[in-house]
């Protein structure tokens, strides 16, 4: 479970890039954190990792303060950035060997998890290679096998999706659907509402730092307009925000 409480993010005095939010996503869901370019995603996202402090509030990663219990916070997730440009100097073995170090995976282990997952995202063949030298897909297909290569209880990611090849991208939902069936979280961000109206069991929509609705699409339809498209609603919503 993950847990917003209270979160404030300034970067310029008198400006929030996060605005007072609170949420909570619940174990056995998929959370998808829409909202416009510049909307405080990203560094909402930053903040949950703890790779920047809040201005004020908590936040919590299967009950662990990331600000104060970082290294326990930080064992219960697996992080895949906005961008998959990491480590470019690395061989994709080399690489996700050093993920495997950094969680204390054992040898027997990390190469039975390093084969399946390459595997499947159709990368196996291309781990003897520098990082450098993929594709902006591939890259992408590398750094979500790191983040989820120690089988952590929630999964967070900013735009996971971007650069991912159709199958790969279906092969990620599926995997997505399979982690919260065993009562472990999803979130994520998204650009791509069909994604998010299609796989997520509730959705949040940011703009300018608010959080301004959260539910399920269906809620979230009844609340603001049941005959339109959460296209349409997202649009609406964010627009009046940022008039105002």
């Amino acid at each position: 479970m993950i847990e917003f409480k209270n979160v404030y993010k300034s970067y310029v005095e008198g400006k929030n890039a996060v605005d007072n939010l609170n949420l909570t996503i619940k174990d056995g869901e998929i959370f998808g954190f829409l909202g416009p370019n510049g909307a405080g995603k990203t560094t909402t996202i930053k903040m949950l990792t703890g790779i920047i402090k809040p201005t004020s509030g908590s936040i919590f990663i299967s009950g662990k303060d990331i600000q104060t219990q970082t290294l326990e916070a930080k064992k219960n997730f697996g992080y895949v950035p906005d961008s998959p440009d990491v480590f470019l100097r690395l061989t994709g073995n080399e690489y996700l060997n050093f993920m495997a170090d950094a969680y204390e995976i054992d040898k027997k282990e990390r190469k039975s998890r390093i084969n399946e997952l390459s595997n499947k995202f159709e990368i196996f063949d291309n781990l003897s290679e520098k990082i450098s030298s993929y594709s902006h897909g591939m890259r992408q297909k590398i750094v979500i096998i790191g983040a989820l290569i120690n089988e952590p209880n929630n999964w967070i990611m900013d735009e996971p999706m971007t650069g991912l090849d159709p199958k790969s991208s279906h092969i990620l939902k599926e995997m997505m659907r399979d982690h919260v069936k065993k009562g472990n979280s999803v979130f994520f961000s998204t650009h791509v509402l069909e994604v998010a109206e299609k796989l997520c069991d509730r959705v949040g929509i940011i703009s300018n730092g608010k959080l301004l609705a959260q539910g399920t699409v269906q809620e979230i339809k009844e609340k603001f307009s049941k005959d339109e498209s959460l296209e349409n609603i997202f649009l609406e919503i964010t627009e009046n925000e940022q008039n105002n």
